[in-house]
């Protein structure tokens, strides 16, 4: 009897999908995000949180069980080097799902499946407001402002010395001396030569 064992399957046999996930999850650390079904994001998201947990504790013996799990050297030395510090302080829930709609072939339920902490579209590259000191909130005039405005505009401005001009004469265009040798009219070219820019 089996009573009480809900474990997706995937319709695959041990073997298979051990390897599967694996592969999925080292592709999600190696990434920071991927896209699959709704069912195989679940199943990764059980498979990959345990070993994010377990890179907290950088120790050789979590390391070899993180690899016995994931198989690639690459991807476990990621999750203890980069992942594990920016995730210290989270307790839990290292990844989230996004569903991003059907797949046009079978209508299967598809989505994103991502690491938390690593998504600048959410946080838009700033960091979190904890981390950033918050300015408190005052009601006073905008007079204040007014007074630094004209603090500012008071100060002297230090001169800068002009600088020198270049004693080398300008070099003429190779078209206007041939035409002066030959007494021919030329239109004048105008150049960059002995500018300076």
């Amino acid at each position: 009897m089996r009573h009480n064992k809900n474990f997706n399957h995937l319709g695959r046999q041990a073997g298979h999908r051990k390897a599967m996930l694996s592969n999925m999850a080292s592709s999600l650390i190696m990434h920071k995000r991927i896209e699959t079904t709704v069912a195989k994001a679940k199943a990764v998201k059980q498979f990959v949180e345990p070993l994010v947990t377990r890179s907290k504790e950088d120790t050789t013996h979590s390391r070899r069980v993180v690899f016995s799990y994931l198989r690639q050297k690459e991807a476990v030395t990621e999750l203890f080097r980069t992942i594990a510090p920016k995730i210290a302080e989270r307790p839990g829930g290292y990844t989230r799902i996004l569903k991003t709609g059907f797949r046009l072939g079978d209508g299967a339920d598809m989505c994103i499946i991502e690491f938390v902490d690593f998504n600048d579209a959410y946080t838009l590259g700033v960091a979190p407001a904890a981390a950033t000191e918050a300015k408190p909130k005052t009601r006073r005039s905008r007079k204040s402002s007014a007074k630094t405005t004209d603090a500012v505009e008071d100060a002297t401005v230090v001169a800068e010395k002009p600088a020198k001009k270049s004693a080398a004469p300008k070099a003429k265009p190779v078209a206007q001396k041939a035409a002066k040798n030959t007494g021919a009219k030329v239109a004048s070219v105008k150049t960059n030569v002995g500018k300076k820019m």
